[in-house]
C-alpha cells in the first residue's frame, strides 16, 4: 500500500509546488524584460499553474497509459464543473459577467464539443495538436485585445483565472519592478520545471500501480484520482473566490481553466505523445463532459447567477457521476 501511495501523493504534492516555483519564477522574469502585467496575468499566471495536468497528461502518454493522459483532461473538465463550481457556489452564490458567459461559455462548450468529435473520428496525431494550440494561441490573443480595450461588459474568463490566482497567492502578482536578480528568477523556474517533472512522473507511476493493485481500468482513475488532484490549485483558487464573495471571477476561474485543458493540454498532449483516446471516454465520459458543460452555461443564463441550490445540483451530479464509474 505505501508503494502505491507514497509516490501518489508525494507526486500530487511535488506538481503543486513545482508549478507555483514555476509560474512564480517565471513572472519575475517577463517583469525583468519588460513584459506587461496584462500578458503577464493571462498567460504564465492564467494558464502557468495548470503545469501540473499538462505535465501529468504528457508523461502518462509517453508511457502508453492514455487512459490517465485523457481521463485527466476529461475527468479534471468534470470534477471543475460539478465539483468545484458546485462547491463554490454553496459557499455564495455566483453572480456571472456577461462577457465569461457569452463569449468564453460558448468557447468551453465548443472546444469541449470539437474534442469530442475530433477523439471519436480519429486518433490525436500532431496536426490535431497544432490546430488546438493556434486555436488556443488565437484566443488568449482576442482574450488580451479585449482586456486591453477594458469592454464595459466585463472581464474575461482568461482575465479572472489570473486575477483569481494573483488574490489567492501575492506572489504571482507582477511587480511594479523586479525584486530578485534575472538570474535567482531563472533558478526558482529552473527547480520548480525539475520538481513538476518528477512530480508528474511519481504521479504516474503511482496511479498505474493502484490501477493494476485494485483491478481498477487506467482511465477510472485518470478520470477522479488524477484530475481532482491536479485541480486542487482550481479548487482551493474557486473555494477563496467564493468565501470572498467574488463569483464571477471563480466562474471566470473555471471556464478559463476548462478551455485551456482542452486547448492547451489536449493540444500539447497530442503533439508530444500521439495516440488514441480510449474508448470508454470516447463512448462515455466525453459526452458527460458536454453535458456539464452546457449545464453550466444553462445555471448562469438564466438571472446571470448560480444558486446554492444549483451548485447542490452540481456537486450531487459529481457524486452520482463517481459512483456510476467507479467499480
Amino acid at each position: 500500500m505505501l508503494e502505491i501511495w507514497l509516490p501518489l501523493i508525494g507526486g500530487l504534492i511535488l506538481l503543486v509546488a513545482g508549478g507555483e516555483l514555476l509560474v512564480r519564477g517565471a513572472v519575475q522574469i517577463a517583469t525583468s524584460l519588460g513584459v506587461s502585467p496584462l500578458v503577464i496575468g493571462l498567460t504564465l499566471v492564467g494558464f502557468g499553474t495548470s503545469t501540473p495536468e499538462l505535465v501529468t497528461s504528457v508523461q502518462a502518454a509517453l508511457a502508453d497509459a492514455p487512459g490517465i493522459a485523457y481521463g485527466n483532461i476529461v475527468g479534471s473538465n468534470i470534477a471543475n464543473i460539478l465539483l468545484i463550481v458546485g462547491v463554490a457556489a454553496l459557499i455564495s452564490p455566483m453572480v456571472i459577467n456577461s462577457v465569461a458567459l457569452t463569449r468564453d461559455g460558448a468557447v468551453m462548450l465548443a472546444v469541449a464539443v470539437a474534442f469530442s468529435i475530433v477523439a471519436f473520428a480519429m486518433p490525436l496525431g500532431r496536426i490535431v495538436g497544432l490546430v488546438f494550440i493556434a486555436t488556443l494561441i488565437v484566443y488568449v490573443y482576442l482574450a488580451f485585445r479585449q482586456e486591453k480595450a477594458s469592454a464595459p461588459g466585463g472581464h474575461g474568463a482568461v482575465y479572472d483565472k489570473s486575477l483569481a490566482l494573483q488574490s489567492t497567492d501575492a506572489a504571482l502578482s507582477p511587480p511594479a519592478t523586479p525584486q530578485k536578480p534575472l538570474l535567482i528568477s531563472t533558478l526558482i523556474a529552473l527547480v520548480g520545471l525539475v520538481l513538476v517533472v518528477i512530480g508528474g512522473r511519481f504521479l504516474v507511476d503511482g496511479a498505474v500501480s493502484l490501477a493494476r493493485g485494485f483491478g481498477i481500468s487506467e482511465t477510472v482513475i485518470g478520470l477522479t484520482i488524477v484530475a481532482v488532484g491536479t485541480s486542487m490549485p482550481e479548487f482551493v483558487t474557486s473555494v477563496v473566490a467564493g468565501i470572498r464573495k467574488q463569483g464571477d471571477v471563480a466562474f471566470g476561474n473555471i471556464v478559463g481553466s476548462n478551455i485551456y485543458n482542452i486547448l492547451g493540454i489536449g493540444g500539447f498532449t497530442a503533439l508530444i505523445a500521439p495516440g488514441a483516446v480510449p474508448a470508454e471516454i470516447v463512448g462515455f465520459d466525453n459526452f458527460v463532459m458536454i453535458a456539464v458543460s452546457l449545464a453550466l452555461v444553462a445555471f448562469a443564463w438564466t438571472g446571470l447567477r448560480i444558486a446554492r441550490w444549483e451548485g447542490a445540483a452540481l456537486l450531487a451530479g459529481y457524486v452520482v457521476y463517481v459512483y456510476f464509474i467507479w467499480p
